[in-house]
């Protein structure tokens, strides 16, 4: 049984009968096939009508769900012959951070990713996916290590935001993202960045900076959460739905305004629902998008990049 968020409350009444009727069908000789078969075009129905009109607060909801395919997930479902790196040759491991090399439709690539962590105690471990400054030096080791072997890059974003301890600004953290934003912008080889879920602030621009940026249909991508920015504008948390109006950070809006490149459509009902769909359909994607970019020059790639980025948010 999945894990519902708040508006699929008739979504799981409806699923919590067809349980109830699969149950006692397996009691004794009762036929309910018909009734159950009603019920799952009930589901169906119901899931088409909700998903087709989210408001952004609600697409909050679903780009958080901890069921959703995290970085380390799509890394194993599309990436073959993986081997994770650690480190970042100066402090420490951040398990926050993943990344390595593998090869991805038969091509030689490196992948890094923001990791939040499936279970309780594996998200502690990652701290949540909001990485501290060793991380992001471990993914800019990454993406220089991608340049000098002409690799191209995939990253996979999925964070809150980056983690905002006083062991992490004692360590650099400003200084690290904006390194690993810097590398993003400097390396010669092609950059396929995905929002997965939540892309926060900084944190998720350190791995985005790409030549190519996709976003799940139903993930974020903003300067600040919803939360935050209302606690600062209306000092008070309450107005958060209010905040993700305001704030643009849908798939579709930042693809109205150029920010990203590309949406990726989900199953019915969230990649929460079907994962494995949902990764085959992003790999489908990023194997487009980087088949446009294989080949060509590296500083013609690297100038399209930076002018990319330059050009968002220029008054006409």
């Amino acid at each position: 049984m999945h894990q519902f968020l708040d508006f699929e409350k008739p979504i799981a009444d409806l699923e919590g009968k067809i349980e109830e009727l699969r149950h006692l069908s397996s009691d004794g000789d009762l036929n309910i096939a018909e009734e159950v078969s009603k019920l799952e075009a009930k589901v169906e129905r119901q899931l088409r009508t909700t998903y087709q009109k989210l408001s952004p607060w609600q697409k909050v909801q679903v780009a958080r769900h901890p069921e959703r395919p995290h970085a380390q997930a799509a890394i194993d479902h599309l990436i073959d012959e993986y081997v994770p790196l650690a480190g970042d040759r100066s402090f420490a491991d951040d398990p926050a951070i993943v990344g390595g090399v593998g090869r991805f439709k038969g091509r030689s690539v490196v992948v890094i990713g923001t990791e939040k962590g499936a279970t309780t105690e594996e998200r502690v471990r990652r701290n949540f996916g909001m990485a501290r400054p060793e991380g992001y030096r471990k993914a800019r080791r990454l993406m220089e290590f991608a340049d000098r072997f002409k690799m191209p890059i995939l990253t996979f974003v999925d964070t809150a935001g980056a983690y905002p301890g006083v062991d992490a600004e004692a360590r650099g953290q400003a200084e690290a993202i904006a390194r690993a934003i810097e590398t993003c912008l400097a390396v010669r080889v092609p950059l396929i960045a995905t929002i997965l879920g939540e892309g926060g602030s900084g944190g998720a621009v350190a791995l985005a900076a790409g030549n190519r940026v996709l976003m799940l249909e139903h993930a974020i991508y903003s300067v600040i959460s919803p939360e935050g920015c209302a606690s600062i504008l209306w000092r008070s948390g309450e107005h958060a739905k209010d905040a993700a109006e305001a704030l643009k950070m849908t798939a579709q809006d930042l693809e109205k305004l150029g920010v990203i490149d590309g949406i990726v459509k989900e199953p019915l009902g969230g990649a929460h629902r079907e994962p494995a769909p949902a990764l085959d359909a992003l790999g489908a994607a990023i194997d487009r998008n980087l088949g446009e970019l294989v080949g060509r020059d590296g500083g013609e790639l690297r100038a399209e990049r930076r002018d990319k980025f330059l050009a968002i948010g220029a008054a006409e």
